[in-house]
Formats: C-alpha cells, structure tokens, sequence
C-alpha cells in the first residue's frame, strides 16, 4: 500500500493526484509504502529512477547494504520498534529513501511515530522546507517515541524491583510470584535490547546522513537539529544501557531470592530431622527383638521409652535454636 503526502503551506496533507505529476521546485512528496507490492515498488522505481530495496535486502545487517548512495538518492535503513507496549512488541528495518523533495519510506509494519508524525506535521508547522527537512522531522519523532517508549520500561523495571524487594514475610502466594517475575525480567531485557539496537541503527543513520551535502551545507537550523538528534540518540542509548544493567541486577536478585525461598524449604526439613532422628534412634533401640532386655518386663517401661523419645527432640531443637542454627 502506498501513501503519498505533500507539504503545502508548511502542513502535511495527503496527496491525490497522479505520482508522476509534475510538482513545483519547493513542494514536497512523501510516498510512505507499507507492506508493498511488486507491482508498486516498479510504479515508485519508474518514477524515482533508482531501485527500491527489498525485504530480504532491508534485513540485512552490513553497514554497506543498509547505508548507501545510489542514483543521486540516498538509502537509510533503520530498526524501529512497533506494538511496544504489547506482549510481542516487534522490531524490524524501515527504508529511508531520499530523492531531492521527494522522501519514500518502505516498511512492513506499523511503528506508532509514523502515525504520531502525520498527526502532528498536519497541525503544526514542522520546518518542513524539503525532503532534508522532512526526513529530519520523521527522525525527531522516532527518537521522541523511543524516548517515550524507554520511560514506560523503566517504570516497568521499577513495578518489577518493589516486586522482588517485597518488605516482611512472604506469602506462599508471593513465592509462587517469582517464577512469574523471571518471566517479566526476560521480557523487560527483550524489550530493551530491541530498544538499543533501534538507537544503535538511527545513530549510524544520522551519521551517515549528516555527510550528505544538502545536511551538511545546509542551513544552520537544520544542521542543529542533525545534531540535536544525534545528541539525543547517543543519551537515550546511554539510559538504555543503564537499564540493562538494572535488569541484570534485578535478574540476580531474583535468582537470589529464589534460592532464599529454597533454602527455607530445605531448613524446615532440616528441623523435621533434628526433631525426628533421635525418637527415631530410641524407637529403633526398642523395637529390637532380643530374647533379654532389661525394659521388656518392667511396668513402666513404655511410659519411660515414650518420654525418652519427647526428650530426645525436644533438647537438640532448644540447643540449634539458641545457637541460631534453626
């Protein structure tokens, strides 16, 4: 599906008219492909004169296939994050395609900036001037989303510690929490591994394109918001990278608590031994069938193995439990 956009009195607005139509020098074109047909991408190839990249080529990870320049067009392929606050949120290239004031995008999903980009250059005057421009306006609102996108992990991260660190005793209900917490963390570091490596893309994108002649020599507003960007993606990927480190911790901690829960299962048995073995010991002395045995026919004779049994338990648990052993 193609959807084409143009800028008119600084708004974007959805284009009309025939793709090949002759435009005037300042007006802008945004052809926004998702999930194209072959029959499209020839449409859009005809009309740009350079080759639209495949699905198969978009993946690639070499720096080489995803930046490059061809034609007088430049290439960018960046990893945006989609269906971030699902529980499959998706991460996959979009195609930047820049030719003069002409700006495709081929993607096959549906990140939320896009959307939130439409709706906010057709209120609002973005600077948009040119393909440059508008390329530069699309980037600001990835790097916004990923921002956004960051915030709402790290309160995850945050509802996960209170979690873990529950103050008092836990209840067997708490306990059983913990394997669904592990759960948690693994999809908090799915998460925001898929964030970094979108920051990582985008960064290498905005080094590449800030190289561009128009970018480089152009306006002195436009070459700050290059490095506006630039500097925003490099701090995000620090926070991201701060997380990570924070769901590390919080991944140990669990395991810790986990093995804390366990050791407690495994003291309770412990005290049933301290408390059991010895009555055992004496059961077994006097459950042994030898002709001769000085309590066999003596009257309290039962009463005192009964009471040498509760003895027996009862002294080792008081000594271990004074001890702080139990």
């Amino acid at each position: 599906m193609i959807t084409t956009y143009i800028v008119r009195n600084g708004l974007l607005t959805t284009y009309d008219g025939p793709p090949g139509a002759i435009l005037a020098a300042d007006e802008v074109l945004w052809h926004d492909m998702q999930a194209p047909t072959l029959e499209e991408e020839h449409q859009l190839e005809t009309l740009l004169g350079v080759e639209i990249p495949t699905r198969e080529e978009m993946e690639e990870i070499e720096v080489s296939s995803r930046l490059y320049t061809e034609g007088g067009a430049f290439f960018l392929t960046a990893s945006v994050v989609a269906n971030a606050h699902s529980e499959a949120p998706q991460l996959a290239p979009v195609t930047f395609i820049l030719s003069g004031n002409r700006l495709v995008t081929v993607r096959y999903h549906a990140p939320r900036s896009f959307a939130t980009f439409r709706q906010r250059a057709a209120k609002a005057d973005l600077g948009i001037r040119s393909g440059t421009t508008l390329l530069i306006a699309i980037f600001e609102t990835v790097t916004d989303r990923l921002a956004d996108i960051l915030e709402a992990a790290a309160r995850r991260h945050d509802d996960i510690s209170r979690d873990v660190f529950v103050s008092g005793a836990r209840s067997p209900e708490q306990r059983n929490q913990l394997s669904q917490i592990l759960e948690r963390i693994g999809q908090a570091e799915d998460m925001n591994a898929k964030i970094k490596e979108s920051l990582a893309t985008l960064d290498r994108v905005i080094g590449f394109f800030s190289l561009a002649p128009d970018a480089k020599k152009g306006a002195a507003d436009r070459r700050s918001r290059i490095k506006t960007v630039a500097r925003d993606l490099r701090s995000l990927a620090d926070y991201a990278n701060a997380q990570t480190q924070k769901i590390t911790f919080l991944l140990d901690a669990t395991l810790g608590m986990v093995n804390i829960e366990q050791n407690g299962i495994i003291k309770i048995f412990s005290v049933a031994a301290v408390v059991f073995l010895p009555p055992t010991l004496i059961a077994s002395i006097y459950g042994m069938n030898f002709r001769f045995m000085p309590e066999l026919d003596w009257q309290l004779g039962y009463p005192f193995a009964l009471g040498l049994q509760v003895l027996s338990a009862v002294l080792p648990y008081l000594y271990f439990k004074r001890k702080g052993w139990l």
